[in-house]
């Protein structure tokens, strides 16, 4: 009794001594009487009908915040909307991406949430001691499966119900599902690039169910695929990195045998992988020359997996939601696909795809998070009106909106030229166009989206930083989209590789459709916007045949500034066309003016600098590896 006496006249002492100070603090602003007010509503202290004393409950005042709400992204897009008017005006595409948003917002985010809180885990041992190596993924995950063959969300682009835009209608579909799909964007990306291989290569023998179910409606058929690429050695440099033999067998297939670092979507129905063919005496082809491509099932009609070790699940700063592991691949069976030693050629469809699939979850991401930074805005007061009564607030998400745009209708034109490579109606520009943008379009918008859900989260203050508001989650899974299927370097060092192999015909190419988008029926007050972009198309063209003449180091240096360059270029002349086309709206014009108020060329400011000569590599590694000096 005496210490619950004692401990009661801490807690009111102490609590006097809190709200005092609280008050003194306060009572200098005119809410002074607001702090009176509340404090002196606080409960009492009161005896309980055993005469002990309970606990006052801590006064914590009445207001929370509301949090953003996340609406139909189909009715929150203006430009997708635009888009498709101009585009694609087909009702049924309406009507269909209307109530597909209405699903999203109702049913599909909260899963895509599930998913990220319940991720993958590995199960090596059953209860008797049976090796079974089964990943179990949450209801949520499997419930993505389902909606993805319901939805057809990859069949969509093989039905080609229209035609040369039916791309554009599936990337546009996937483009709304992404931020609410807890990562199943990337088994599916995976999924559509093995269709597109094994349609390219021609569907036969045992990869004609493979096809079908992989392009399936039906839940109870449709299959994911998986792509097993990496190894211990690297991702990107296949040719040097790939240790894992194939060895024929009498029937005409093969067993695989290698350890495999990084294979995302291990959940998967199948997979594609490389290997090297070994000969009687156990010997391979070293290099590209080597490789060929594998199609393998990767569980028996058992439902076990077969000629597969699961080492271990990564560990990951993003994408937990996805299962990704090390896998030892002991005697998996497996089917050839490609001529002996045309395996690196063959994925070249796959990797066009899966980048395309890269662009577009990295456009989703910076959609939604604006989207959600919009709405809080309305509701947010600070400094005594809403976010979006502030200027800077605006000026900040007007900068986001740029970029989102920009970036959108890249990654729409480059589904717009697959979709006529598909359908036979690609020009020999269509084609060079398409080779040249999707590593750009890739590797740019993947920065893009780093940097825009980066600032996002900033919009929503110490809120962004929070896990349970989903939020982080959103910046986290950004980060693997400038490294998965190519990292910025690589792909920038593909584009020159790119120039260099058609003899600059690609690059011909580029200038004549860009100088093309910016060239008839212009709105005046696009003339601002017209002039940067023809200023930066004629500071290329002098760049590159500056370029042309200097050592081969020359151009590696500047790979990454170049790339950067086509796209910010390529990107103001869509925003210009599109915004003078004849049901365009005011803000299409205002974007096309503030994206071309940037800097598009950099590759020619940064030339000027100096930033490419010969010395500049030997001070550069000297900068980044000087040591201390101190003994």
């Amino acid at each position: 009794m005496a210490s619950s006496l004692f401990l009661h006249r801490q807690v009111t002492r102490h609590g006097c001594w809190v709200f005092s100070g609280v008050y003194r603090l306060l009572s200098r602003s005119t809410s002074a009487n607001v702090v009176k007010h509340d404090l002196a509503s606080f409960p009492q202290d009161t005896p309980t009908p055993e005469g002990k004393t309970e606990f006052s409950r801590a006064g914590i005042g009445g207001f929370f915040q509301q949090k953003p709400v996340l609406k139909n992204p189909f009715l929150e897009d203006a430009l997708l909307q635009g888009y498709l008017r101009r585009h694609l005006p087909s009702k049924a595409v309406y009507s269909e991406l209307l109530v597909f948003g209405e699903r999203l917002v109702h049913e599909v985010d909260g899963w895509g949430r599930e998913c990220e809180t319940t991720p993958p885990t590995l199960v090596t041992y059953d209860a008797w001691g049976c090796r079974v190596d089964r990943i179990v993924t949450s209801p949520a995950w499997r419930r993505m499966k389902e909606l993805s063959a319901q939805e057809g969300l990859v069949a969509i682009g093989y039905e080609r119900t229209y035609g040369e835009w039916s791309r554009v209608y599936q990337m546009c579909k996937l483009y709304l599902f992404s931020p609410s799909s807890g990562l199943y964007s990337c088994p599916l990306a995976m999924t559509d690039g093995a269709a597109k291989v094994i349609q390219s290569l021609g569907v036969s023998g045992p990869t004609d169910e493979a096809f079908s179910r992989l392009t399936s409606r039906d839940p109870g058929y449709f299959w994911t695929s998986g792509q097993w690429m990496t190894e211990r050695k690297g991702g990107s440099d296949v040719g040097s990195g790939t240790e894992t033999v194939a060895l024929p067998q009498s029937d005409g297939s093969y067993r695989l045998s290698g350890f495999k670092w990084f294979t995302s979507a291990t959940d998967a129905d199948m997979t594609l992988t490389l290997g090297r063919v070994a000969d009687r005496d156990g010997r391979t082809t070293p290099g590209s020359r080597g490789l060929s491509l594998f199609y393998a099932p990767v569980r028996n009609q058992q439902g076990m997996v077969q000629g597969i070790e699961v080492q271990r699940l990564k560990d990951k700063l993003g994408t937990r939601q996805v299962p990704t592991a090390e896998l030892l691949l002991d005697g998996l069976p497996a089917y050839r696909l490609s001529d002996e030693g045309r395996g690196v050629a063959c994925i070249a469809n796959m990797l066009t795809l899966t980048r395309i699939h890269n662009s577009v979850s990295a456009v989703a991401g910076m959609r939604r998070i604006l989207q959600l930074a919009r709405d809080y805005a309305r509701h947010r007061s600070v400094f005594g009106k809403p976010l979006k009564s502030h200027p800077l607030h605006i000026q900040t998400l007007t900068r986001m909106e740029v970029e989102t745009r920009g970036a959108f209708l890249l990654v729409m034109d480059i589904c717009r030229l697959i979709g006529r490579e598909e359908t036979g109606q690609a020009s020999q520009l269509d084609a060079h166009l398409l080779r040249l943008l999707t590593p750009v379009a890739k590797l740019y918008t993947g920065k893009q989206a780093i940097a825009v859900i980066s600032e996002g989260l900033e919009s929503f203050g110490g809120q962004g930083y929070i896990e349970d508001t989903g939020l982080p989650a959103m910046l986290r899974d950004a980060q693997v989209l400038s490294i998965w299927e190519g990292t910025t370097n690589v792909l920038s060092m593909g584009v020159l590789r790119c120039i260099a192999r058609t003899s600059g015909l690609i690059l011909q190419s580029y200038f004549t459709h860009t100088q093309s988008l910016i060239a008839t029926d212009i709105l005046p007050s696009l003339s601002g916007a017209v002039r940067s972009v023809d200023s930066a198309l004629c500071g290329l063209k002098e760049f590159l045949q500056d370029a042309a003449v200097k050592p081969p180091g020359y151009l590696e240096l500047a790979a990454r500034d170049l790339a950067y360059s086509l796209a910010r270029i390529y990107m103001g002349a869509l925003l210009i066309d599109h915004a003078s086309w004849k049901g365009a709206s005011p803000s299409d014009a205002y974007a096309a003016l503030r994206w071309c108020e940037q800097e598009l060329c950099p590759v020619v400011n940064n030339a000027a600098r100096g930033s490419y000569k010969t010395e500049t590599f030997t001070q550069d590694a000297a900068l980044v590896y000087e040591e201390s000096t101190r003994q």
